[in-house]
């Protein structure tokens, strides 16, 4: 097998993987591929996230708003997938801060150390940075051009 060759095939492909391409420089095709991947990523992590969260187990105890929150992120992740609308973004894009505050009234799990929680802050910020380019994808999306019609 050809490791390189698959690698490039799969996950760096500018078409179906377009991490690297500038918002501006994208197509509607491009678009679709990266906000479906964070769509379907954002509806399994929240259904995940609120099944658990109506465990007792956790910091928050039987909090009614932590499973709201998290079952409502599921039905506007699906709703983004398949509209591309911007306030369906917006309320995706609040994932990151909504975990955040999460964090800061209910803390961390009492099992991890501190370099676990540097990195759960870290990964949190990334996907808050991340987040944003998945806005102004959805700001932009009505006005992409699409591949075949001229620029």
């Amino acid at each position: 097998m050809e490791w390189d060759k698959l690698f490039k095939k799969y996950v760096s492909d500018d078409v179906k993987t377009p991490y690297r391409v500038s918002v501006d420089r994208l197509t509607r095709t491009q678009a679709r591929h990266e906000l479906f991947v964070y769509a379907l990523f954002l509806g399994v992590l929240f259904a995940v996230v609120g099944v658990a969260s109506l465990s007792d187990g956790l910091p928050h105890g039987r909090a009614f708003g932590v499973p709201l929150y998290a079952f409502a992120m599921v039905w506007a992740a699906g709703l983004f997938g398949v509209t591309k609308a911007t306030y369906a973004a917006t309320f995706c894009a609040s994932a990151p801060v909504a975990a955040l505050l999460y964090l800061v009234v209910y803390g961390f799990h009492p099992n991890l150390g501190p370099l676990d929680k540097a990195l759960l802050i870290a990964v949190l910020l990334i996907w808050m940075r991340y987040s944003w380019r998945i806005l102004m994808i959805a700001k932009a999306f009505p006005d992409m051009p699409d591949p075949g019609e001229p620029s």
